[in-house]
């Protein structure tokens, strides 16, 4: 038995709606893996309720870090998510560059459905590039992928060859690996893509579409990828983990009738992630 991987998780933390740290921590902790939350912000409830009271924590994430190299503490992941200010990038920065042997995962949460989440900014939006410059991987979704490239949010289906030219582009602003969600190809099916820069190849998981869309889903899909690449998943199969459990909870959820912004009913399932990944999901892009 060895002693689980630890994460520092520099996400936010939303009281309603299952998101964010509240879907991070039970996630990777039933893939055993020990995460260290680094909270960016404090919400009553995440941002689609419209109405939330929000704490910013920026003035706490520099002191954490001064904090942890204090204590020699070492970490197998640095794991950044949603940032409340544009200060906030210079202190993941920060974390990055004090664990150089971590891996290095981005989610840059941006926004979704073609439009900015309404916290933020242009200038953080603008930044954001800065974070997936020093990255390993990034999981961007296809909102975010188009913010992050500066191109126009496809408004319909799209190209494999149009995709693989995201994923590329993508990769040549930093990171070895990309990952972009929620991409509706002409092919058929809403798809997760998939590229692994120093090996050239491209991956595609194809999930059944649900005609709803519920908050954190993102979160859960980086998570599951996170922890199914810390236990020594390939890429293709630790985007079918991913995808095959994202897919799994949704269709659960929405067999209940509830309402988008309470997020995924995952607790029930939390023991499938133990489980050995399906090897037979995933096929080149």
């Amino acid at each position: 038995m060895t002693a689980p991987k630890r994460v520092a998780a520099i996400h936010d933390i939303s009281g309603l709606g299952r998101c964010s740290l509240t879907v991070i921590i039970p996630v990777l902790s039933a893939m055993g893996v020990q995460v260290c939350p680094v909270p960016t912000a404090v919400l009553s409830a995440h941002t689609g309720y419209g109405e939330f009271v929000m704490r910013d924590l920026t003035d706490y994430i520099g002191s954490a870090l001064d904090h942890y190299k204090r204590m020699g503490v070492k970490f197998d992941c640095v794991y950044s998510g949603f940032l409340a200010s544009s200060e906030q990038i210079d202190h993941c920065l920060d974390f990055f560059a004090s664990f150089p042997e971590a891996l290095k995962v981005v989610d840059p949460v941006m926004g979704d459905n073609g439009k900015n989440y309404k916290t933020y900014t242009p200038e953080l939006c603008a930044r954001m590039s800065e974070l997936v410059a020093v990255a390993d991987i990034i999981t961007p979704n296809l909102t975010e992928a188009a913010i992050l490239l500066g191109e126009k949010f496809p408004e319909g289906a799209v190209s494999a060859s149009t995709m693989k030219s995201w994923l590329v582009r993508l990769s040549q602003l930093g990171p070895k690996t990309v990952v972009i969600t929620s991409v509706p190809l002409l092919s058929g099916g809403i798809a997760t893509v998939g590229y692994d820069s120093e090996r050239g190849s491209f991956w595609k998981i194809t999930g059944e579409y649900v005609p709803i869309s519920y908050s954190g889903s993102g979160d859960m899909f980086a998570s599951v990828l996170v922890g199914g690449i810390l236990g020594g998943d390939s890429l293709p199969i630790a985007m079918n983990r991913a995808t095959t459990f994202t897919t799994s909870t949704i269709k659960t959820t929405y067999g209940y009738g509830t309402h988008w912004t309470d997020g995924i009913m995952f607790e029930p399932q939390l023991f499938r992630l133990r489980s050995e990944a399906e090897l037979n999901d995933y096929t080149n892009l």
